[in-house]
Order: C-alpha cells, then structure tokens, then sequence
C-alpha cells in the first residue's frame, strides 16, 4: 500500500512483503542520506556570489577605478555577504556530523576549529601591524587580503590532503596563487584579484563538484 506520495507504508490488515520491507528501508536510508549529506557546490557556489559581488562592489567604489557608488555601502554589502556565507557554510557543514560519532566527526570538528582559530590569530597579528602602519596607507588592504587569502588557500590545501580530495588541493593551490597576485598588483587591483581570480576560483570548484560529485 502507497500514501499520496508514492512511499510505501505500513497497513495492519496487510503485512508488507520482504520486497517491500526492503524497499521501504532503502527509501528511508536514502532520505537520511539526502538530509544529512553537505553539499561542497552549494558551498563553493554560496562564496563565489560573496566573493564576486562583494569585492566587485568595493573595486568598483575605488575612486582610482569606477568609483560608481560611495565606499561605506560596498563594505556594508560585502561584510553582509561575508557573514551570510560564514553562517551558511556552519549550518550547512553541520548537517554531516548529525547522527555520526567517532574518528570522522572528531576529524570534521577540528579542521572546522582549525579555521577559527587560524584566522583569530592572523587577525591579530593584522590588527597589530595595520597599527604600526601609516594611517590610509594601501599597505593595509594589502596586508589583509594577501594574509586572508594564503591562509584561506593552505587550509583548503589540507583540506584536500586530509579527505585526500584533488579539487580542494587545486583550489587551495589556486587561492594561494591569487594572494601573491593581489599583492603584486596593489591597490585598488588586489579587490578585482579577489572578486574576479578568488571569486571565479570558487565558481569553478563548484561547477567540478556538480559534474563530477564523486572522484
């Protein structure tokens, strides 16, 4: 017997078969495993539009580029979409360690710790030299973008060696290339590095993810 939605389901006048005691378990299994599984194109994806759009904005409210709107909105939208997909990315991550004990989700929960931790303490190392810095200096937008996305970029290295995924390493390798380019390029060129290189880095890895979800 089937409900409305095509799902087999139990009826007391009529035991199911063992096919069908199956079929409901398979069902079942693959609803958890649909509920339950992260998706790293939907993540990848959600970073590629804060990237692109944000750094795009604040590219182009440099007064040495377009200058095309004022630079405290384009640091509003970037820093919404920044947390937006900060939150997104926890919420979403989560789902995978629900239900799951043991080596993997204790090896989940200290890389996901390991990125809190790194950039608490870059932050502070940044916030210490942006100090010493002449005030308005370009150094400072350099200095933070170069260091946010190399640390960015090693994380996402052993990332990809500890689940041993060739498309986090790559991009990994990726994000580092684009911090020594942001640098080189200066200011106001290192925000169109990470909209365009950075954020384009990320479309990239999510569209692999969606082609080939599987090595």
């Amino acid at each position: 017997m089937n409900n409305d939605a095509g799902d087999p389901v139990e009826d007391e006048s009529e035991p199911l078969s063992v096919a069908e005691s199956l079929e409901l378990i398979a069902r079942q299994n693959e609803r958890t495993r649909r509920e339950l599984r992260v998706s790293p194109a939907r993540l990848f994806a959600v970073w590629a539009f804060a990237w692109l759009v944000g750094w795009g904005l604040v590219y182009l409210s440099d007064e040495r580029s377009a200058a095309l709107l004022p630079g405290w909105v384009a640091g509003i939208v970037v820093a919404v979409l920044m947390v937006g997909a900060i939150v997104y990315s926890a919420w979403h991550g989560s789902k995978g360690g629900r239900g799951i004990r043991g080596p993997s989700r204790r090896i989940g929960a200290m890389y996901g710790w390991a990125w809190m931790i790194s950039f608490a303490g870059m932050s502070l190392i940044d916030i210490r030299i942006t100090k010493l810095l002449p005030e308005g200096s370009d150094l400072v937008p350099l200095l933070w973008s170069g260091t946010s996305l190399l640390l960015t970029g090693a994380l996402y290295l052993a990332g990809g060696t500890l689940w041993q995924d060739l498309r986090q390493y790559f991009l990994g390798g990726w994000i580092i290339v684009c911090s020594g380019a942001s640098v080189l390029v200066g200011v106001p060129g290192n925000f169109l590095v990470l909209s365009l290189a950075g954020g384009g880095g990320f479309a990239v890895a999510a569209l692999v993810y969606v082609v080939r979800p599987r090595d």
